[in-house]
């Protein structure tokens, strides 16, 4: 079925949900406790992950009242807004995980590691997360887009 997980699905609130978990948690390994200002790709981590918490959990409340109400958003100008917007906001978040992926195997690999075991193991959990949450945000915009396209 195409809407199974388009906006105002179960699907979708459990999909936004899960972005908005794993962007926290993204965002609160790399910022609390850590010095993440050091490097650059760090700071791109942290500004993605603070773009995509509130897209994600305004989507959530719009799934979780379409469900209350009981019926779905189907309007192609609102549709495609979000396709879009989830479509920038995955791409972005899979550039902020892999950079910052590669700046930790790049610390990690030389010939003596620059960063205690605590950060870089903060460090990893963080892009790790922000792997989960990409991944997320583009099953989401994949629903959407099959949605929208059937509109």
């Amino acid at each position: 079925m195409p809407g199974s997980g388009s906006l105002g699905t179960t699907t979708s609130l459990s999909l936004r949900l899960g972005q908005a978990i794993f962007s926290t948690a993204s965002l609160l390994f790399m910022s609390v406790d850590v010095e993440f200002y050091s490097y650059t790709a760090f700071c791109y981590l942290v500004t993605i992950m603070g773009l995509l918490i509130p897209w994600s959990f305004t989507l959530a409340m719009v799934d979780g009242y379409s469900l209350f109400v009981g019926c779905p958003l189907r309007q192609t100008g609102i549709m495609v807004v979000i396709v879009v917007g989830d479509w920038v906001l995955s791409m972005l978040s899979l550039a902020a995980a892999c950079s910052t992926a590669g700046v930790i195997d790049l610390l990690l690999n030389t010939d003596r590691p620059y960063c205690a075991p605590k950060f870089c193991a903060r460090y990893q959990l963080s892009a790790a997360m922000a792997f989960l949450s990409w991944f997320l945000t583009g099953i989401s915009s994949l629903f959407n887009l099959w949605i929208l396209a059937s509109l």
